[in-house]
């Protein structure tokens, strides 16, 4: 009787909202959607809870349920590496009976089990990193492979389309990694003149991407460029380049934009970086589970896309925007 007066609260929802699709930001909502749908509890599983990223999908996923009504319980597990973690903790979700489940998986093969459990009891949708599995209703995210091949051209322009480069993955099994890995290897088989010399993981950790970036200007002491997959591979190695003197003169692109990344871009350390929409994956992966317990067809994938940033449009409006979603 619980679960079926939620079901009809958010197709009231559904008919008070109206069809129109999400905005990349949300617009306020009315307070008798808000007391229709204030039973629903949407669980919201990050890969970690420290990252810039991950604090722009918890914003908008807030933003999406406070739309509806609705309440995300926010919880992941510390670190991307802690795949058990995650694991226990959609199992607990499961088992408090949430409405539905909003995943981010650390391992795409690891959580394949969980998420099939999960969806015989409940909507499930993964956002940014996916599972082995047809299971999901909806995979919300970033085109990958599409992303890490414009990193690839936008690294052999910096270079001038010759020399040999490093590639730094962050977690081996998470799908996200490895589907950035795919595109950038593509990307850079277009060009006869860039070697693909060296390839260590970061294990999403700034040090570790401080001694991996070491490693490479050691074996490789004439590297014209890396390309950093994520926020922790970035930092490191950025760092690490400053610390060689090398700053400006090893190229390096990479995924996501925290501030950090941000002032690294500023001063020169990181020539440009490939920032996902993650305020608009939380909203969306949201609003499908929405969609979802209310009947409404939900797309099997949902593209937030990708915008290449460099010095020239840093300051540009609507880069500011995106970077800076949550900013009044």
């Amino acid at each position: 009787m619980k679960l079926s007066l939620k079901l009809c609260s958010v197709l009231l929802v559904a008919v008070l909202a109206g069809c129109g699709g999400a905005p990349d930001t949300a617009p306020s909502s009315s307070s008798s959607v808000e007391q229709a749908a204030d039973a629903i509890e949407i669980a919201v599983i990050p890969k970690g809870l420290s990252l810039q990223f991950w604090l722009s999908v918890k914003a908008g996923a807030e933003a999406a349920a406070s739309e509806a009504g609705a309440t995300v319980i926010w919880q992941g597990p510390t670190k991307e590496t802690e795949v058990t973690k995650q694991i226990d903790i959609v199992q607990d979700l499961i088992n408090r009976g949430v409405d539905a489940l909003v995943l981010a998986a650390c391992d795409e093969n690891a959580l394949v089990a969980t998420v099939e459990q999960a969806a015989a009891k409940m909507p499930v949708i993964t956002i940014d990193s996916g599972v082995v599995s047809d299971t999901p209703l909806s995979l919300v995210a970033t085109d990958n492979v599409a992303g890490a091949r414009e990193a690839a051209k936008t690294l052999a322009k910096f270079i001038g389309e010759a020399g040999p480069v490093g590639l730094i993955p962050f977690v081996p099994g998470a799908a996200t990694s490895q589907m950035r890995v795919q595109g950038f290897k593509e990307g850079i088989a277009a060009y006869s003149n860039i070697k693909l010399v060296a390839e260590q993981p970061s294990m999403s950790d700034v040090a570790k991407a401080m001694d991996v970036t070491q490693d490479m200007l050691t074996t490789h002491p004439d590297l014209k460029g890396i390309f950093a997959t994520n926020e922790p591979s970035a930092i490191g190695a950025a760092q690490a380049i400053k610390a060689a003197g090398k700053a400006g003169e090893v190229k390096i692109v990479s995924f996501d934009a925290s501030e950090e990344q941000i002032n690294a871009l500023k001063e020169g350390a990181i020539q440009a970086l490939i920032v996902q929409n993650p305020y608009k994956m939380g909203y969306m992966g949201v609003q499908a589970a929405l969609d979802a317990l209310a009947k409404k067809p939900v797309e099997k994938r949902i593209d937030t896309g990708v915008t290449i940033v460099t010095q020239e449009n840093l300051n540009q409006p609507e880069v500011q925007k995106l970077l800076h979603p949550t900013a009044s």
